[in-house]
């Protein structure tokens, strides 16, 4: 077995890199690293089952090596080092380094949910609409001086930019169309910088669908607030619609673009999503689940749901 040190340089503000991670994980115990920089290719036919591939990056550098790890069956290391780091929100995994880097060097580890968006893995959450201005447009310094702030600071900035975007969203045998002011497809319970999606996991084999109609800022900031302060799930409303579901289809009338963890996927109209399951091995003894004990199952009002049919994008 061997241990692999992926680093993202350009991460975060750049103090969480190589030298930073070795020092820790020597005292954990781990001396024989294999270091490569996220952009190197060739590392990738080297990785062999078993190994255990250490990222020390944000949620884009995991996303970009969590395809290696399920094809050569290795198993993934977190590293936070970025501005986000909502996957190791998800994992619960502690904040002291060397606490970390000796859960590194055990053998414990979880199973976790992976989501692909139109053939690219995503761990968090993608984004259509206004969710997608943050990762687009906070710039390098913000995210220096103000961490996951930057985020809110930008979408401070562009609120009253924003035009509305408009699709169908088919979940199951559920579909709704109108104008959006956003489209969330979450795979964990975390994205964003920390903003919490109640009662969803990243180990429960679901999607979290969350759309937000194109309504007045007063009606969106109070369906936030509601969310936020009551820790509920999204409640299917005039304002927000939730669907809970392994998979869905959104056909849009125009390309937008689409973003996940944070990473710029290109401008698409015709988008599916799915999750699987378990399918990836990450080191780690817990994980976070926003889901209260009893909660039940969210679906979406029956009154506005109708039988789902594939939209035909002419009609768009």
């Amino acid at each position: 077995m061997n241990y692999w040190l992926i680093v993202n340089k350009a991460a975060g503000d750049g103090s969480h890199g190589e030298s930073y991670w070795r020092g820790y994980l020597k005292a954990a115990g781990i001396e024989e690293l294999r270091v490569r920089g996220l952009s190197e290719t060739e590392w990738e036919q080297e990785v062999a089952p078993g190994d255990r591939v250490l990222v020390a990056g944000g949620d884009g550098s995991v996303n970009r090596v969590v395809p290696v790890c399920i094809e050569r069956s290795a198993t993934l290391g977190v590293l936070p080092s970025g501005t986000a780091n909502d996957f190791a929100r998800n994992l619960g995994l502690p904040d002291d380094p060397l606490e970390l880097c000796r859960l590194m060097a055990s053998q414990q580890s979880v199973a976790v949910d992976v989501a692909w968006l139109n053939g690219t893995a995503f761990l968090n959450v993608a984004h259509i609409g206004l969710g997608t201005l943050p990762a687009r447009k906070a710039s390098q310094e913000q995210k220096r001086h103000l961490g996951r702030f930057s985020y809110l600071l930008t979408l401070a900035q562009r609120l009253g930019m924003q035009r509305g975007i408009h699709g169908r969203i088919e979940c199951d045998d559920r579909t709704v169309e109108g104008p959006w002011l956003t489209i969330a497809i979450a795979s964990g319970a975390y994205f964003g910088g920390g903003h919490e999606i109640p009662e969803a996991s990243i180990d429960d084999g679901m999607l979290n669908v969350v759309a937000v109609r194109h309504h007045s800022w007063l009606r969106v900031l109070l369906a936030f607030l509601a969310t936020r302060l009551l820790r509920q799930a999204p409640r299917s409303n005039e304002t927000v619609v939730h669907f809970q579901s392994p998979q869905c289809h959104i056909q849009l009338r125009h390309d937008h673009t689409v973003t996940a963890d944070g990473e710029s996927l290109g401008r698409m109209a015709n988008i599916s999503a799915f999750t699987r399951h378990g399918v990836l091995k990450v080191m780690g003894n817990r994980l976070v689940s926003g889901r209260p004990e009893a909660a039940a199952a969210v679906h979406y009002t029956p009154n506005d749901a109708s039988p789902m049919v594939r939209p035909n994008p002419k009609s768009f």
